[in-house]
């Protein structure tokens, strides 16, 4: 791989993941701060770190992921799927790997929106004969 910068986009629940991968020593900066502090609980870490896990290029890239919207679980799986897409950009090679553990699927689920009339997306008011 040469030294140019291989970009891509992760996606998951409201969470949205823009991940630059570059050669390096293996460095990961999530908006700005280190991958440890940013993901504080350890099963997030090894969640997005996988696509790498997988391809072997653990301590070749440096990754740079700007990400935004959602919660902590969220946001770790779009920027797993965000490292994914740009490992394809930068060898296509890696790609039947990789789409054999799943890390090229976007997750489709999303939270059911609120129906009027009633509290949530599922439940409903207490109902009252009398």
């Amino acid at each position: 791989m040469a030294t140019t910068e291989y970009i891509g986009t992760g996606r998951r629940k409201t969470a949205i993941a823009r991940v630059r991968l570059a050669s390096g020593s293996g460095k990961v900066t999530v908006n700005g701060r280190p991958l440890e502090n940013y993901f504080v609980v350890d099963t997030q870490r090894t969640h997005l770190l996988q696509p790498l896990v997988v391809t072997d290029s653990v301590n070749k890239l440096d990754v740079g992921v700007n990400v935004k919207g959602g919660g902590p679980n969220g946001q770790a799986g779009a920027v797993g799927h965000g490292i994914a897409r740009a490992l394809i950009e930068a060898d296509a090679n890696m790609r039947p790997a990789l789409k054999a553990e799943g890390f090229l699927t976007r997750d489709p689920r999303m939270k059911e929106r609120k129906k009027y009339g009633q509290p949530g997306a599922r439940k409903r008011f207490q109902f009252s004969k009398r």
